[in-house]
C-alpha cells in the first residue's frame, strides 16, 4: 500500500443553518514530512472533540481507490484529495481486510486500526449535500482510524505496511455493518462487546445492545 497523500488543515468557521459553527473536515495535502502524534498529525487539529479526535482517532485513512466510485456515481460533486476529511489517503488500503487492531508502519510511525469512521452532519456541508451522509454509511467504505503506537514523520510517496496481525474475528466494515445494516446479527455483536481491540465506548454500546 501507498501512501498517496498527507492531509492536514485547521479548524474553520462556516455557517450552517443560520449558525457558525467549526469544523476541521477541511484539509490539504502537503508533500512535506509531517510528525504523526499521539492525538493527531503536526498542523492538523479536530474542532469537536466530544466526538471527533482522541487517541483511538488519532489518525484517519481513506483509499484512494474508493474515489473512482464516487466520481462515477455523484458527477454533480467534486472529489479533490481529502474531501473526506482524511489524513492519509492510501491507495491500496481495503476496509474490508484491515481487523480492528491490525498494526501498521507509515513512513517512520507505527499505527494501530480502530474502528471505521462514521460521518457527522459536516460531511454534508464539505459537499453541501446532507444525503452525502446517508451515501457514506450505505457504501460501507468508512476508511480506517488509527491510534498512534509510536510517534513518527510521514509524507507522501510512504508505504503503508502491516506489521501484525491482531486477532481479533472483526474487520472494520464488519463494525459498520453491525452498527448500521445487520443489526440484529446477535452472534457478531456479542463478538464486538467483547473485542478487547475495540475501544472501550463501542464495546459499551454493543454490550448494550445485547440487553
Amino acid at each position: 500500500m501507498k501512501i498517496a497523500s498527507v492531509n492536514v488543515g485547521l479548524p474553520q468557521k462556516v455557517t450552517f443553518q443560520g449558525k457558525e459553527i467549526s469544523t476541521g473536515i477541511f484539509k490539504s495535502p502537503t508533500n512535506e514530512p509531517v510528525m504523526v502524534r499521539k492525538l493527531n498529525l503536526d498542523g492538523d487539529r479536530q474542532a469537536d472533540l466530544r466526538v471527533h479526535g482522541g487517541v483511538a482517532k488519532a489518525v484517519y485513512a481513506y483509499p484512494q481507490q474508493h474515489y473512482a466510485g464516487w466520481k462515477q456515481d455523484f458527477p454533480q460533486h467534486d472529489f479533490p484529495t481529502a474531501v473526506f476529511g482524511e489524513n492519509l489517503t492510501v491507495d491500496g488500503l481495503d476496509e474490508t481486510t484491515v481487523n480492528i487492531g491490525d498494526q501498521f508502519l507509515a513512513g517512520e510511525c507505527e499505527l494501530q486500526a480502530t474502528q471505521p469512521r462514521f460521518p457527522c452532519f459536516k460531511l454534508g456541508i464539505r459537499f453541501g449535500d446532507p444525503k452525502m451522509i446517508r451515501h457514506f454509511l450505505q457504501r460501507n467504505q468508512p476508511g480506517v482510524y488509527f491510534s498512534v503506537i509510536k510517534e513518527g514523520s510521514v509524507q507522501a510517496g510512504d508505504s503503508l505496511t502491516l506489521l501484525k496481525k491482531s486477532d481479533s474475528q472483526l474487520t472494520i466494515t464488519d463494525i459498520v455493518r453491525l452498527y448500521a445494516i445487520d443489526k440484529n446479527d446477535k452472534e457478531g455483536i456479542e463478538v464486538a462487546a467483547n473485542d478487547p481491540y475495540l475501544p472501550e465506548d463501542w464495546r459499551t454500546y454493543f454490550a448494550k445492545k445485547l440487553q
